[in-house]
């Protein structure tokens, strides 16, 4: 596993001079879906863990789909849910857990504004294009999961991932071009495809300076401690994992 995931990062650049992360600086790569309630949760703590950080810091983001399976169009959240937990009785007691941590990272979850669950690839190509034109991915992840779990939009529907990259300075022409291309989605699904092979079976995760990896919404505090371990502990690029606690 932890040569599977180190291949991962030491493929990507880390910084302007694509050269390996100072050992002061701290880069996260957070691995997550944007369907993924304890994504967008745990992107909210990694977003409070970010603000101690003294040094240089970085935050890039690595496509994983909690459907792989998804019909291209998606499904309804009827279906979803019936086919993720059964009855209703055994849903609602899950949403309203994850309702109460959501409001405690000032996130409202609008689950009643929720028709249809989209296939995620084409987000996930939106990210990469903000990757390409060194756009901030955070930010974009944000507007993505603010648009699925608080408007309820349907972000696997071109026009409107059009609508939300254009927000964040990306052209409706590129967006097209990239959502089009089988380029760009066979690297999005190769980037995914090394992240699953490397024994990660769930998200969110935070692969921190190549040495460290986080599994789960942690809180922000551990996260930070995390951080200093990544930055400043002993050892070599071993991958520890699970997560701290």
């Amino acid at each position: 596993m932890s040569e599977s995931i180190l291949n991962i990062a030491r493929a990507r650049p880390t910084g302007p001079d694509q050269g390996l992360v100072p050992a002061a600086a701290l880069h996260v790569e957070v691995i997550a879906d944007l369907v993924c309630p304890f994504c967008y949760i745990g992107k909210r703590r990694l977003d409070l863990a970010m603000r101690a950080v003294q040094g240089p810091s970085d935050v890039s983001w690595y496509p994983y789909q909690l459907n792989p399976d998804m019909p291209e169009d998606g499904m309804s959240l009827h279906d979803y849910l019936s086919m993720r937990f059964g009855s209703p009785a055994n849903v609602e007691p899950v949403l309203e857990q994850l309702a109460a941590d959501a409001r405690e990272e000032n996130i409202d979850f609008r689950f009643d504004r929720i028709e249809h669950v989209p296939n995620t690839l084409r987000a996930h190509q939106l990210m990469y294009l903000a990757e390409t034109q060194r756009l901030d991915q955070s930010a974009l992840a944000e507007e993505l999961m603010t648009a699925f779990f608080r408007r309820g939009e349907d972000i696997g529907n071109t026009e409107i991932l059009v609508e939300l990259g254009a927000r964040h300075g990306l052209l409706p022409a590129d967006i097209d071009r990239v959502i089009d291309e089988d380029s760009a989605r066979q690297i999005v699904l190769s980037r995914e495809a090394q992240v699953r092979s490397s024994g990660i079976a769930g998200v969110p995760g935070f692969l921190l300076n190549r040495r460290l990896l986080v599994i789960g919404a942690q809180d922000s505090d551990s996260l930070v401690n995390a951080f200093d371990r990544a930055m400043f502990g002993e050892g070599n690029d071993a991958i520890i994992s699970p997560a701290l606690h």
